[in-house]
């Protein structure tokens, strides 16, 4: 079962992106969000997490359900969530670097976040955030993982679409 939600939040052609403290992504990128209490929606958990990890106060209408996001690690089925895009007003002012209980957000240009040789992001980011970004449909991601290394990533329309709302 799905019981966490990752977030994106778009500005023009940066993303506001979490270096987090904690594992299991300490030390690096990634977007925000959490794990599903008991009863939420993933919506629900989505704008929940935005506005405590960011302070920034998202809605319905802003948010995009893209679909999931699976992996495997080592042939062991590791993790699952749901992810969105929220695309925010090019006048948008949220100031970086800012210090939060999770880590450190900050706007990073898309082109910094795909780079190949950045060591900075998940390995997975770089493979499934382009096509999450350009295909309007509601995808599944799978990655998998070898010995700490992306050695697979596919990713399919979900058959039957979600509206989350």
């Amino acid at each position: 079962m799905f019981n966490q939600t990752l977030c994106f939040i778009k500005r023009n052609d940066e993303i506001l992106m979490l270096n987090r403290e904690k594992a299991p992504t300490k030390g690096l990128w990634n977007g925000v969000g959490g794990k599903m209490e008991q009863g939420e929606t993933p919506l629900k958990c989505v704008i929940r997490e935005v506005k405590e990890e960011t302070g920034i106060d998202i809605t319905v209408n802003q948010t995009q359900y893209k679909g999931v996001i699976t992996w495997e690690v080592d042939h062991i089925h590791c993790g699952e969530l749901h992810v969105f895009l929220v695309h925010v007003d090019e006048n948008f002012i949220y100031h970086t670097p800012r210090k939060v209980n999770e880590g450190i957000l900050d706007w990073k240009k898309i082109s910094w976040l795909l780079s190949g040789k950045n060591f900075g992001v998940g390995e997975m980011i770089p493979r499934y955030l382009p096509t999450m970004l350009q295909n309007s449909s509601q995808l599944e991601h799978k990655c998998t993982l070898i010995n700490g290394k992306l050695v697979r990533y596919e990713y399919n329309e979900l058959h039957a679409a979600k509206d989350l709302k």
